[in-house]
């Protein structure tokens, strides 16, 4: 840990501070700003790119993990084992991330600890929605200019790393300008301003005039947003930029609905826009369910059509994937990766992955709901890695395979299954108990319920129910 820290100071000091002058950005967007779009954002011709923002409570707890097999580095909550947080070498010297933060030590804490995997830190200080501001994130920090100052000074004065805020104007001009000399003069490396208010909404109108205004009374780099109205093309970039008189512009939904628009030769067709991005999503294991927000994005009314209402239907990575003709690619990609041990859901095990020193956690210890059956007969429990996926079952046909074998059971005449659970760590494993013999999967699952049907599935293949083929088709085994 010592070289690693050591190596890195040396490498920051040699390599330079990122430059926000004269930069064409991606935004900083929730549930879009994830490594896949930020990746193909880079390769289209941004400057920078801004994570989503990721709150400080939830980064704190993260443990830093380099994942080989993906040449990734990844912060894992060590509760369930999901990625909050995912990066690579490609995109390091462009990267900032925005944090969501109400509190100088927390984010201070967090800054040291994600410093040496990125380039910039980001405070937001501009998102509107409730979330934020009932936590005293967002643009409630604007109204308390001086705590929004002291988290600034706080980043700037023990991190090495240039730090940013984004904000929105205020009501009044005057206050504004008032407001951000007095972020400036905390030291950070630029601002970011979205041209509307704390109330403003898309279909208002932006206020340009204002940051050109406000451009006036600082020194430091402006980063201007909110002109996604009018931005249709590439230059259509550099037309709002200078209507503000900003140094620099971040783009946000023109960018989410085709991150084409960062291509000077022009937008990419969609179909070809969606094939790079879902090979990005493949090779970097980016959750289907956000790769399929991302797909949401780009094909907006495309939606309607037969094949995106085929696409609706999809969940997994390999159906959306069958789609656009890249099922083989995606399987076999997914079989390598498990190959070479990239760690994921199916891997996560109660006490594998350490607790966080500095937030305690706020779980209660699971109770053990088995019967305590001698740890010896745990060698007779028929026993297979198999996973429970909710996204195979519609819930319209009850067809989950505790229903299946509840049914099975019936028709044949054979006592009900009964299930013996077990959690910890707020991770649960279920055995099922069927006509003599004892299922579970190795898999432990988020909550009970699926840990049960996982533990029917496993019953359901070895009584003949379902195939080892439909279960590799479909993603509950990995071959």
């Amino acid at each position: 840990m010592v070289w690693r820290t050591l190596w890195a100071r040396l490498t920051k000091m040699t390599a330079g501070k990122l430059d926000y002058s004269n930069k064409i950005i991606l935004a900083p967007m929730v549930r879009v700003g994830t490594l896949p779009t930020r990746l193909l954002a880079l390769e289209m011709g941004a400057d920078i790119v801004y994570t989503e923002e990721l709150i400080d409570l939830k980064l704190i707890k993260c443990v830093r993990s380099v994942n080989e097999a993906l040449g990734t580095i990844d912060y894992v909550d060590p509760s369930d084992g999901t990625v909050s947080f995912r990066t690579c070498e490609l995109e390091k010297s462009r990267l900032v991330l925005q944090m969501g933060t109400s509190d100088a030590e927390r984010a201070l804490a967090v800054g040291k600890k994600i410093q040496y995997d990125i380039s910039g830190l980001d405070i937001n200080m501009g998102c509107p929605k409730e979330f934020s501001i009932k936590g005293g994130m967002g643009v409630a920090l604007l109204a308390q200019p001086e705590k929004a100052c002291h988290i600034l000074k706080t980043l700037v004065d023990n991190l090495d790393i240039p730090v940013t805020c984004k904000i929105r104007i205020l009501p009044n001009l005057e206050d504004t300008i008032e407001l951000v000399k007095k972020l400036a003069g905390t030291g950070i490396s630029a601002i970011g301003i979205h041209a509307r208010t704390r109330d403003e909404r898309p279909q208002h109108s932006p206020h340009p005039d204002v940051i050109r205004e406000i451009v006036k009374h600082l020194d430091i780099p402006v980063i201007c947003n909110g002109g996604s109205r009018d931005i249709e093309k590439y230059t259509d970039i550099l037309k709002f930029r200078d209507l503000c008189g900003a140094s620099s512009i971040m783009v946000a939904r023109a960018a989410q609905m085709n991150v084409s628009i960062f291509r000077k030769e022009g937008l990419l067709e969609m179909d070809d826009l969606i094939c790079r991005y879902l090979k990005l999503s493949v090779d970097y294991d980016n959750p289907p369910h956000n790769t399929k927000y991302g797909i949401q994005s780009i094909m907006r009314e495309q939606q309607e059509t037969p094949r995106g209402k085929l696409f609706l239907k999809s969940q997994t990575m390999q159906q959306m994937c069958d789609i656009w003709n890249m099922g083989d690619y995606c399987r076999q990609k997914e079989l390598e990766l498990h190959t070479k041990g990239t760690f994921g859901r199916r891997k996560v095990i109660p006490g594998q992955v350490p607790d966080s020193e500095i937030l305690e956690t706020v779980a209660k210890k699971a109770k053990l709901e088995n019967d305590n059956e001698n740890d010896e007969l745990d060698k007779d429990i028929i026993e297979e890695n198999i996973a429970f996926l909710r996204c195979n079952y519609d819930i319209k046909n009850d067809q989950f395979p505790k229903t299946v074998l509840y049914v099975h059971a019936n028709k044949n005449e054979l006592l009900q299954p009964v299930y013996d659970t077990e959690g910890k760590d707020k991770l649960f494993r279920s055995i099922c108990k069927f006509d003599g013999k004892r299922y579970r999967s190795t898999f432990w699952s988020k909550n009970k319920k699926q840990a049960e049907q996982a533990a029917a599935l496993v019953c359901l293949k070895n009584i003949g129910l379902v195939t080892e083929e439909e279960l590799i088709k479909n993603g509950s085994i990995l071959r």
